[in-house]
């Protein structure tokens, strides 16, 4: 079972599977990492590559948009990528979540970090991405989502509202932008660490955590508790049994990670769906 505390009040629900629909088609759930390229290569959805102009940087940030099939005006969500950097599994989120009717950016956080001015894909490998993303401070995450952000409203298929999720490190910088960004309509936080100032938070935020993730876990209570004494909405999600990144890695925990991700992805379409129209 996993267990959910939403706005104070815990409930338990049955974890079995709850979509059959293949990743990439309205109502399912992303692919996890092995099967992200198979999904984006079968995408109807117009992805493409774009280079965003960040104030007081040289170097542009590369970012994967993906537009939804609608016929009316789309919400725009920005994906914070994990610790492994700018990733065809994080293209793969953002086709998802175009499929599930919203314009998704995924910006390439390290933009600007590697050789010759290049991101993730310039590094040489995943440990050169973790060793690097440590050189990514907050006021320049900020910054470039601020950026994104403002491309997105600008976009003439945008509908005006802006949302966030973020995994692992991006998880926790969704938090912060969540404290960082009035403006922000939602964020929605998987295995990330909570804001430093949760007093600043204005959008309402949802998080997804593993029951196992011993790391991360921890911090859910009491950052419950302190949102709910400062009348912040934070709904919180965590799963028995699943551990750090089961929406990536969906086969892990003996079976718990995919009933993880069964939940927690139809949840998080709610979440923006409600926050964002």
């Amino acid at each position: 079972m996993r267990f959910s505390i939403l706005t104070g009040v815990l409930s338990l629900a049955l974890t079995g599977s709850v979509f059959a629909a293949d990743p990439g088609t309205p109502g399912a759930i992303p692919p996890d990492a092995e099967h992200a390229v198979a999904t984006l290569n079968k995408s109807p959805r117009h992805g493409e590559w774009i280079d965003i102009k960040v104030p007081g940087k040289d170097v542009p940030l590369k970012s994967w948009i993906v537009y939804p099939e609608r016929p009316d005006k789309a919400p725009v969500v920005l994906i914070i990528h994990e610790i492994f950097g700018e990733t065809d599994w994080v293209r793969g989120v953002a086709d998802q979540l175009a499929a599930d009717g919203f314009i998704a950016i995924a910006p390439d956080m390290l933009s600007g970090h590697g050789p010759n001015g290049g991101g993730s894909d310039s590094l040489g490998g995943q440990q050169a991405v973790m060793a690097k993303i440590r050189e990514v401070k907050s006021p320049e995450v900020i910054a470039d989502l601020n950026a994104t952000r403002e491309y997105g409203l600008k976009l003439s298929a945008a509908s005006g509202k802006v949302g966030v999720v973020g995994f692992c490190w991006g998880g926790g910088n969704s938090f912060a932008y969540a404290a960082a960004q009035p403006e922000l309509g939602a964020a929605v936080v998987y295995y990330g660490v909570p804001a430093q100032d949760l007093s600043a938070v204005k959008c309402p935020v949802a998080g997804f955590y593993g029951g196992s993730d011993i790391h991360i876990t921890p911090t859910v209570q009491p950052t419950k508790v302190a949102m709910d004494k400062l009348g912040k909405t934070y709904e919180v999600h965590v799963f028995d049994g699943a551990g750090h990144g089961f929406l990536r890695q969906q086969t892990g925990q003996n079976g718990a990670n995919q009933k993880a991700a069964d939940q927690a992805w139809p949840a998080t379409i709610a979440f923006l769906k409600d926050h964002l129209k």
